[in-house]
C-alpha cells in the first residue's frame, strides 16, 4: 500500500466533501450547506486555509486542512492543524500520520516553532496516534459565542 500527500485541487470537490461531511458527524457536529461551500471557496483562494489530501493506492483517503496565524511568542507563524480526517476504512495504515507529517514539513519549511491541534478527549483512536507523534502540554479552555 502506497500513501501519497498531495495539495487538494479543484477536481476533489465531491470526494473532499464526502469526507469532510463525515468527519462533522463524527463530531457529532451539524454544519449548512453554505458552509460547506465557503469552507470549500477558502480553501480555493488566497484564504488563510490550506488542504492536503492523503491518497491511498491512488484512492482519496484523508484530507487535513490547517492554518498559519501569527504568534505574540515567535517572528515566525505558528502552525495550526485544524481538521484530520481519514476514511475509518483504512484506519492504522499510517494515513494520519502521513498527513500529520506532511503539514509538519510545511511548517519546518514556512520556518514555523509549532504546529499543533486539539481532539475531543473521547477521540481514543486518535489520540492514540497524536500520544506518538506530539506532546500535550496545555488545556483548551472554549466559550461557545452567538448560539
Amino acid at each position: 500500500m502506497s500513501i501519497t500527500i498531495r495539495p487538494i485541487t479543484v477536481g476533489d470537490k465531491a470526494r473532499w466533501l464526502e469526507l469532510f461531511k463525515e468527519y462533522i458527524i463524527f463530531y457529532k457536529s451539524k454544519l449548512p450547506d453554505e458552509q460547506f461551500e465557503l469552507t470549500w471557496q477558502r480553501i480555493n483562494s488566497d484564504f488563510n486555509i490550506n488542504a492536503l489530501l492523503a491518497e491511498l493506492d491512488g484512492q482519496v483517503v484523508g484530507f487535513t486542512h490547517y492554518i498559519f496565524r501569527p504568534s505574540t511568542w515567535e517572528v515566525e507563524d505558528f502552525c495550526y492543524l485544524e481538521d484530520l480526517y481519514t476514511d475509518p476504512k483504512v484506519r492504522g495504515k499510517g494515513v494520519g500520520r502521513a498527513l500529520i507529517k506532511a503539514v509538519e514539513d510545511i511548517a519546518i519549511a514556512k520556518g514555523s516553532k509549532r504546529l499543533y491541534w486539539t481532539t475531543a478527549p473521547d477521540n481514543e483512536t486518535a489520540r492514540k496516534l497524536y500520544d506518538k507523534v506530539a506532546i500535550t502540554d496545555r488545556v483548551q479552555y472554549k466559550i461557545y459565542l452567538n448560539q
